[in-house]
């Protein structure tokens, strides 16, 4: 595989969750985030993960935790990134915040190496744009939790050449997942049909329909879904989908996408989901998995 070195930009759960998987497939990973504390928890998370993974994936063996350890590098210094081929990044759904992460690593990174945007909405073209490099930018939507997820949505910005969808192909085949390419659009297909029922999930709960409980049971039930949409932002965090909201919201200008007030005021009180420990359910300790 050409892509010897890849940089994970963000050490939260999914981009731990990519890091994670990158080190379990043999992948030499350097792990940036500009807070130490994030890069720590982001080490015993990984760590402890990878004990998880091997008591409920005994199909796919993987090396022992102490091995795939050594293939990851934590640092707060993007100046790391000088060595890697193929960047990842996942901070929050931001655009100023993107915007300023790309243009950083736009002006260090070699002028080969590629950028694949772990975003639920932002417009890859968009990230292309604040860059030197808008041929080599592409969109890789991780699904959580990463390392049991078996497919990832790549999506193509307008700029985006054939060289970096076959490079981002290879790399996932190498993480034993599968790549469904998609064209650029806000919120792509994945986030734009999940946010979406989340949200009305949100202003059900807010007009009083049904109970939290009662809407997750029907929705798992009648469909079949693993998860209910309530459940799922737990998972994927209250302020997540808040801010794919906002996005889709912007960029559409459809009142359809209008994020529900509960969710700002979940938001605004804290209640994120897993992460902080009470969202639309209550938890006794974090859930890894």
């Amino acid at each position: 595989m050409n892509n010897k070195t890849v940089g994970v930009i963000g050490a939260g759960t999914i981009g731990s969750g990519v890091a994670q998987d990158l080190a379990q497939n043999g992948i030499k990973t350097i792990v940036v985030d500009v807070s130490q504390a994030a890069l720590d928890t982001a080490r015993n998370k990984i760590r402890q993960n990878i004990r998880l993974y091997k008591l409920y994936n005994k199909t796919k063996p993987i090396g022992n935790a102490d091995e795939i350890m050594e293939l990851l590098t934590f640092t707060t210094d993007y100046k790391e990134l000088e060595e890697a081929s193929f960047v990842i990044e996942n901070i929050t759904e931001n655009w100023e915040a993107k915007k300023e992460v790309y243009k950083r690593i736009d002006e260090i990174c070699p002028e080969n190496t590629m950028f694949a945007v772990n975003s639920s909405c932002i417009s890859i073209t968009r990230v292309g744009s604040v860059t030197k490099r808008p041929s080599q930018i592409l969109g890789m939507h991780f699904m959580n939790p990463v390392p049991i997820k078996p497919v990832v949505e790549v999506i193509r910005g307008f700029h985006t050449s054939a060289e970096t969808i076959k490079a981002a192909e290879e790399l996932l085949k190498h993480m034993q997942k599968e790549a469904i390419i998609i064209n650029d659009m806000p919120g792509f297909v994945s986030n734009r049909l999940m946010t979406f029922m989340i949200n009305e999930a949100a202003f059900l709960v807010q007009e009083q329909v049904a109970a939290v409980e009662d809407i997750d049971r029907l929705i798992k039930t009648s469909y079949g879904h693993k998860m209910g949409p309530l459940e799922t932002a737990d998972l994927i965090g209250v302020d997540t989908i808040l801010y794919s909201m906002e996005v889709l919201y912007e960029s559409f200008n459809d009142s359809k996408f209008r994020p529900c007030p509960l969710l700002k005021k979940m938001v605004d009180a804290g209640q994120l989901g897993r992460k902080s420990g009470k969202g639309f359910y209550t938890y006794s300790k974090e859930l890894i998995y």
